[in-house]
């Protein structure tokens, strides 16, 4: 699936519209939070494996690091998502901010760390996406799959 925040932004830009997360995070959090539900509800009717690029994670924890909300609330349904959980660390090498990603590193380092304590408190097996070039990164990835 691809990223509820960047088709967020897409969106809104195209439609003038304000939930972005420069300018308003709340919205564009609860909007992404509600986009990665539509896309686990979507994927449950694709044959095979699926994978989430961020999502629904993501914006719980950043509703909570950002309003307070308790990020379990928004997960009611609990975590939907196959484990292990593969997290790609943030990596300068491959980090660039654009117009549609106006974050720093920094902020991406202190989101990951935010995402990394909430999948250890819901007792998640967490493997870090090895930083190797694509192909290996691919085989890996593949491996860790086929293996579950």
């Amino acid at each position: 699936m691809p990223e509820p925040g960047l088709r967020i932004v897409h969106a809104e830009k195209t439609t003038g519209g304000a939930a972005l997360p420069w300018l308003d995070m709340e919205a564009f959090l609860w909007r992404a939070l509600k986009m990665s539900r539509d896309d686990i509800e979507s994927a449950r009717a694709v044959a095979g494996v699926v994978f989430h690029d961020r999502g629904l994670l993501d914006a719980a924890v950043g509703l909570r690091d950002h309003i307070g909300v308790p990020f379990r609330e928004t997960l009611n349904d609990g975590f939907p998502y196959a484990q292990p959980v593969i997290l790609a660390p943030p990596w300068h090498a491959c980090f660039a901010q654009t117009e549609d990603r106006q974050h720093s590193f920094e902020d991406a380092t202190r989101e990951y760390r935010s995402i990394l304590a909430a999948l250890r408190e819901l007792r998640c097996e967490v493997i870090e996406l090895p930083f190797v070039d694509v192909a290996t990164r691919v085989a890996w990835v593949e491996r860790i799959v086929q293996e579950e």
